[in-house]
C-alpha cells in the first residue's frame, strides 16, 4: 500500500505544478489579452479622432471654396450692378428694366454682398480709395473724412471686393465742417 500512496502522492504532486504553471500561463494569456485590447482601443479612438478632424476640415474647406466661388461671381457681377446705379441715378430704369435690376440687387444681397461708402465716413485706407483729396488750412490735429463718393464699394464676408472711390478732406478735430 506504501506503493500506492507513493504514486498517489506523485501524481497528485505532478497535478498541483501543472495546475499550477496552468493558472499562471492562463493570468499571463489574459493579461496578454488586455494589453492587446487596450492597445487596439486606443488606436481606434485615435483613428476615429483624426477622422472627426477630418470631417470639420473637409466642411470648413468646403465652406471657405463656396464663399469665395460666391465671392468671384459676386466681383463679376458689379460691373453690371454699376450700370444699374447709373441708370437709376439719373432715373432712366423704369419698367422691366426696374424690375430686373430689383430682382438683381436682391440676389446678390440675398448672398451677402454689402455696399459701402457714404459722405462723413472717416477715411480707411482698407476699404476707401481716395482719388482726390483736399488739405485744411487750418492748425492742429486733423482727421481726413470721405466728403464724395465716386463709386461705392462692396464686400462680401468680409472681404473687400472693390474699395470705394471718394473724395476725402482733412478736417481739423473738433470742428464742425
Amino acid at each position: 500500500m506504501s506503493e500506492f500512496n507513493e504514486e498517489t502522492v506523485e501524481e497528485t504532486v505532478a497535478t498541483s505544478a501543472n495546475a499550477d504553471a496552468s493558472e499562471s500561463s492562463d493570468s499571463d494569456a489574459a493579461a496578454a489579452v488586455d494589453n492587446q485590447l487596450g492597445e487596439l482601443t486606443a488606436d481606434l479612438q485615435r483613428l476615429q479622432a483624426e477622422y472627426a478632424n477630418y470631417r470639420k476640415r473637409v466642411e470648413r474647406d468646403r465652406a471657405v471654396a463656396r464663399e469665395a466661388a460666391i465671392g468671384e461671381v459676386l466681383a463679376a457681377l458689379l460691373p453690371v450692378l454699376d450700370d444699374f446705379g447709373r441708370a437709376r441715378e439719373h432715373d432712366e430704369l423704369v419698367g422691366a428694366f426696374k424690375s430686373v435690376s430689383d430682382a438683381v440687387d436682391a440676389v446678390v444681397q440675398r448672398f451677402g454682398l454689402e455696399v459701402f461708402g457714404a459722405v462723413g465716413e472717416d477715411f480707411d485706407p482698407a476699404v476707401h480709395e481716395a482719388l482726390t483729396h483736399e488739405t485744411s488750412e487750418d492748425e492742429g490735429p486733423t482727421t481726413t473724412v470721405v466728403t464724395a463718393i465716386y463709386q461705392v464699394g462692396f464686400r462680401h464676408a468680409g472681404r473687400v471686393l472693390r474699395p470705394a472711390r471718394v473724395g476725402v478732406q482733412d478736417i481739423v478735430s473738433g470742428s464742425n465742417n
